[in-house]
């Protein structure tokens, strides 16, 4: 079954009754990344009255949620954010409604709606993708070798995260989970079983 994510981050903005509700969306992978973000939006807008947060980590048992109401009545802000966050299928991902507040009470409904409101607003606009799911492995090789491993890396979606040069080169590469084998198999018969490939 695909997972989604959100592609990259995006903001929108509703008003009601005066008052400016403004969304951040954005991928975050894990807690301390949804705090960072959180934290972030914060300080682009101290003077806010309100930063309602909602995030989602994972899918589907093995998540992690978390919500504030941040200093709005119990229950009317940060609970309809993550009702309508888990309500969308998304995960790894975070949500800050930033509220300026107008002149008008909006009461217990309102705020309610409002807040909800906001979320769904921003995840009309979200662009998806699917998760995938990548680890790292280490390559140890030839200074021979090197040049014609990184050919044939580039025929996949990869990462290089880290490279030594020594004795030999050691090369840590995040890759995709489904193509380990493939390229494990490639690169051994390339280098005639001369490579060294360890699982992160």
């Amino acid at each position: 079954m695909a997972h989604f994510v959100p592609a990259g981050p995006i903001q929108c903005e509703i008003r009601v009754s005066n008052s400016r509700f403004i969304t951040h969306l954005a991928p975050a992978s894990d807690v301390a990344t949804a705090r960072a973000f959180i934290a972030s939006i914060r300080q682009q807008m101290p003077d806010a009255n309100h930063h309602v947060y909602a995030y989602v980590i994972g899918h589907g048992g093995t998540t992690t949620l978390g919500m504030s109401d941040d200093g709005e009545p119990s229950g009317t802000a940060g609970r309809p954010a993550l009702a309508v966050l888990k309500g969308s299928g998304l995960g790894d991902v975070v949500v800050v409604v930033t509220r300026y507040f107008g002149g008008t009470l909006l009461g217990t409904g309102g705020l309610v709606h409002a807040y909800g409101d906001s979320v769904k607003a921003v995840l009309e606009i979200t662009e998806r993708q699917e998760k995938i799911a990548r680890t790292q492995v280490v390559l140890a090789m030839s200074y021979a070798q090197y040049e014609g491993i990184k050919r044939t890396l580039a025929n996949y979606d990869h990462h290089i995260d880290d490279e030594s040069f020594g004795t030999d080169i050691t090369m840590t590469v995040t890759v995709r989970v489904s193509d380990v084998e493939t390229i494990t198999a490639v690169l051994t018969e390339q280098t005639a079983g001369q490579i060294v490939i360890i699982p992160a």
